[in-house]
């Protein structure tokens, strides 16, 4: 089989849709079960969206573009929106709701929100992580795992010599091994997320090392580099990228409670979306904006 036959062949396992149509054509349906897909981008570009957003998109029937399925959310970064969280939930419950019409329950029931402190941490809860998703109970199983994000977890516990450096790397491999072997085992969808640092130049070769579609990263104006370096990459099996630019897009939006019919005007950063890589995805890219109901597609 040569090389482009691997990138048009579409994976058999399922899809978990974005709930924005703009980026679910980019990603050819979603983010797919039985892998690990990580979004990188710098703070405030919208990472933490996308994740609560495809943690309610989960409950989706199959037919819809969801798993029929839950999400364990595991959150690094402190504090958890849980404010925005409601928020949408309330903008999905009034989207779909045959899903909870014959059951006392809301969107939000089914995210259950785990702090993760630490590295060690993080492997002292992934036997119950297993557990839970091979007992559970409720009404919706288990079908997304959120890690947010990978790079908090080792913002401070490791130092910059040889031996912490291979420490880390092994750290690397176990949680990515321990993630993966639960989304093939169980058909899981595995979202991480992960920062950026700036583009420092230097004599060494790695440092400007293209991996992926995309020669270089830019957000913001500024050149950014994927935290936690090469061998982060090579855990993943697919990375998107999110940046953010100074460009803007005028809304009108009414108000709900404004009997008058007047309309407020709001100016809204545009995000650019991007496929890095991927086993099945060919280069891709789309804008997107941030509003009160979620991720809304420019076209």
């Amino acid at each position: 089989m040569k090389p482009r036959s691997l990138v048009l062949q579409s994976p058999t396992s399922l899809k978990l849709t974005t709930g924005c149509e703009t980026l679910d054509e980019c990603l050819h349906g979603g983010f797919p079960c039985d892998s690990l897909t990580e979004i990188v981008a710098e703070s405030g570009c919208g990472k933490t969206q996308l994740c609560l957003q495809l943690s309610l998109s989960a409950q989706l029937p199959i037919s819809n573009g969801g798993l029929d399925g839950s999400a364990l959310y595991l959150h690094s970064e402190f504090p958890f929106p849980l404010r925005r969280l409601h928020q949408l939930s309330r903008s999905f419950n009034l989207s779909n709701p045959s899903i909870y019409a014959d059951h006392n329950d809301n969107p939000c029931d089914h995210v259950f929100v785990q702090n993760v402190h630490s590295v060690d941490h993080l492997f002292d809860i992934m036997p119950k992580i297993n557990a839970f998703v091979k007992n559970s109970k409720t009404r919706l199983p288990l079908k997304l795992i959120v890690l947010d994000s990978v790079a908090a977890l080792f913002r401070s516990e490791f130092d910059n010599t040889p031996s912490d450096l291979r420490k880390r790397a092994s750290c690397f491999f176990k949680i990515s091994g321990k993630l993966k072997q639960l989304a093939n085992r169980f058909g899981l969808a595995v979202v991480i997320t992960n920062q950026v640092t700036d583009f420092v130049e230097s004599s060494g070769w790695l440092s400007g090392l293209r991996v992926g579609n995309l020669r270089c990263l830019y957000s913001s104006g500024r050149r950014v580099v994927p935290a936690l370096g090469l061998a982060w990459a090579n855990c993943v099996n697919s990375r998107v990228f999110i940046s953010r630019s100074d460009d803007t897009v005028c809304q009108e939006r009414r108000e709900d409670d404004d009997e008058s019919g007047s309309s407020l005007v709001s100016r809204r950063a545009l995000r650019r979306f991007d496929i890095v890589f991927s086993p099945y995805l060919p280069a891709c890219s789309c804008e997107f904006l941030i509003t009160r109901e979620g991720i809304c597609g420019v076209r």
